[in-house]
């Protein structure tokens, strides 16, 4: 193996280990981290290019998998909270792609919600005794 190419796997794998580290389940962690591990010790005798140029192909492959799988999940993450809105009567749960808004009857409407409290969508007043709207 020449030095470059050298230098680039150990890249690549330090790389692998730094973001499979990210994943917030220790399942997923260790089972990253476990196959990262195998997969290198494995091929570490592979001295053809052309297989060399394959199994690294795989791994940067497998580097963006992983990229793409924390960033998802970091979505996820994002998506599943829940929160209330004080002093407005509603309250917003968030799970998934889904929104639920539920409305209490109150005599006035409610004070303007902050643009930071809720993402979207608007709330409009109805002055309904209790109403539910799902996206």
């Amino acid at each position: 193996m020449a030095a470059s190419s050298r230098t680039q796997v150990l890249s690549l794998y330090r790389m692998l280990m730094k973001e499979s580290k990210k994943f917030p389940s220790y399942n997923y962690r260790t089972y990253a981290l476990r196959r990262i591990r195998d997969a290198f010790r494995e091929n570490q005798n592979v001295n053809d290019p052309k297989t060399l140029e394959v199994l690294l192909s795989q791994a940067w492959d497998n580097l963006a998998l992983i990229q793409r799988q924390l960033a998802v999940s970091h979505r996820q993450t994002l998506l599943q909270t829940h929160f209330s809105v004080v002093g407005g009567g509603a309250h917003a749960s968030f799970t998934g792609q889904h929104v639920m808004l539920q409305l209490e009857a109150r005599t006035s409407p409610p004070p303007p919600i902050p643009p930071t409290a809720i993402a979207t969508p608007q709330v409009a007043w109805a002055g309904w005794q209790r109403h539910a709207i799902a996206f």
